[in-house]
């Protein structure tokens, strides 16, 4: 399995990282500062790791973003299978408009990977949330698995649209590395990028969604695990092998229910359409109070006008 190959090659090169990561999470908000809960470490602490906590060998600053992904994934292991038709018809259904923060920072778990067949030559994107320690801001973190290579896309979290985050990342990274970001063919990376990132980011925010059609495994659904008092320190640990979630089962039956009614002219009335699938998004619970939440669902197509059978 893919995943588990890339997280058996970056323990072989980083054999400490896994007790370095608790000394970093027993750290939260006691010697080192304190970090919002759907951030399961901050690459600040991914960069001392690297680094060895000295200057950065330059030939190791891309293990940064792959070792901070699979930090946040190897406590859960979790690989998201999608049913093919359930696949293309979300992958198909672009959310436009600006990033929902609000239901990106509800990912079930804190680091997914997610399979993706029929995209180019990716396999599958490794996600999971950053959160700054020196500018306090939120980031989405793609790491894509293609046939070549595990590389990011980065996508700064706030009132902007896909195409804007990723920009936004792009210049601040040619800021930090001070390079003029024009020396880079700027334009064409974030269209690339942001091809890749609303199909992954469609998956993403299924996954994150009302109810999503999940497959139990064990009766559970996924979940972030809790840490274990061992020895009078909490710590946690990592399943003994990845869990599969098969996802969109009970919705692809549906799927196939819809397209294999008939559409077109009727005798007594309108003509039997297919409504496209949409994102719906709104809030519940009153304006200021703690129960307010922001709900989103997908949407899957609707046969409209579709007959009876009487």
């Amino acid at each position: 399995m893919r995943p588990l190959d890339h997280l058996n090659q970056i323990s072989a090169k980083y054999p400490n990282a896994w007790k370095q990561v608790n000394t970093f999470r027993q750290g939260k908000g006691k010697d080192l500062p304190d970090w919002p809960s759907w951030c399961f470490l901050p690459m600040a602490a991914t960069y001392a790791i690297v680094s060895e906590g000295g200057a950065m060998p330059p030939n190791r600053i891309g293990d940064v973003a792959r070792l901070s992904a699979l930090i946040a994934w190897r406590y859960t292991q979790g690989v998201y299978q999608f049913e093919p038709a359930v696949y293309e018809a979300i992958s198909s259904t672009t959310a436009k408009g600006e990033l929902p923060v609000e239901v990106l920072h509800r990912l079930p778990e804190w680091g997914m990977y997610i399979e993706t067949p029929g995209l180019d030559d990716i396999y599958g994107f490794f996600a999971h949330l950053e959160f700054d320690i020196n500018t306090k801001r939120s980031e989405l973190r793609l790491l894509i698995d293609s046939e070549e290579s595990l590389y990011p896309i980065i996508l700064h979290m706030g009132e902007h649209t896909v195409t804007e985050a990723i920009d936004r990342a792009i210049s601040e990274g040619a800021k930090q590395g001070d390079i003029n970001k024009y020396d880079w063919p700027f334009e064409q990376m974030v269209e690339h990028q942001s091809k890749i990132a609303h199909h992954c980011i469609s998956l993403l925010l299924y996954l994150c969604s009302e109810e999503p059609d999940i497959a139990r495994i064990e009766h559970e659904l996924p979940q972030r695990p809790k840490a274990k008092k061992v020895k009078g320190e909490w710590k946690l640990f990592p399943p003994k092998k990845p869990k599969v979630w098969k996802v969109g089962e009970k919705v692809a039956q549906q799927l196939k229910a819809i397209y294999s009614e008939p559409t077109g002219e009727t005798r007594n009335g309108p003509a039997p359409h297919i409504r496209r699938a949409h994102w719906h998004g709104y809030w519940t619970g009153a304006k200021a109070g703690q129960d307010r939440k922001f709900i989103y669902k997908w949407l899957p197509p609707l046969l409209i006008n579709a007959t009876t059978g009487e």
